[in-house]
């Protein structure tokens, strides 16, 4: 699995908890991330949409935070970025006639589907602020 999502999406959160007061360009959060401005604002549009942060546009623009990371949960960092499961992929096409294949895909559903549950739950109780205090 090779997904830096959340962990592109923990580090934006992080650097602007960080630097409440400021507005932080996707310019400048990606020379933290060594990464493409591009790749930032795609995962910011996103982190937006999700109420997490605020963004202002032009020669004053930037983005901060939409609340107090105190009151940011980690989970719903990954919540908001989450787009494929913590297991992986399920093989799309098994072969029907198998015992195995015709019933694979709805018992991974189930596995995935409590794995994820469990995910959730870990990093629910964890607020960004938590996070952010382990950072000079």
């Amino acid at each position: 699995m090779n997904n830096t999502r959340f962990a592109t999406a923990v580090h934006i959160m992080t650097l602007l908890a960080k630097s409440p007061q400021e507005w932080l360009t996707s310019e400048w959060v990606a020379g933290s991330i060594n990464v493409n401005p591009v790749i930032v604002r795609k995962e910011m549009s996103v982190l937006r949409e999700a109420g997490l942060i605020i963004s202002r546009q032009g020669k004053e623009g930037g983005s901060h935070l939409a609340k107090n990371a105190e009151m940011i949960t980690i989970s719903e960092i990954y919540k908001a970025v989450k787009n494929t499961e913590v297991l992986g992929k399920k093989n799309q096409n098994p072969n029907p006639d198998c015992s195995v294949g015709r019933e694979i895909n709805s018992h991974l559903n189930t596995l995935f589907e409590e794995t994820d549950h469990l995910v959730v739950n870990f990093l629910g109780d964890k607020s960004l602020q938590e996070f952010v205090d382990q950072f000079d």
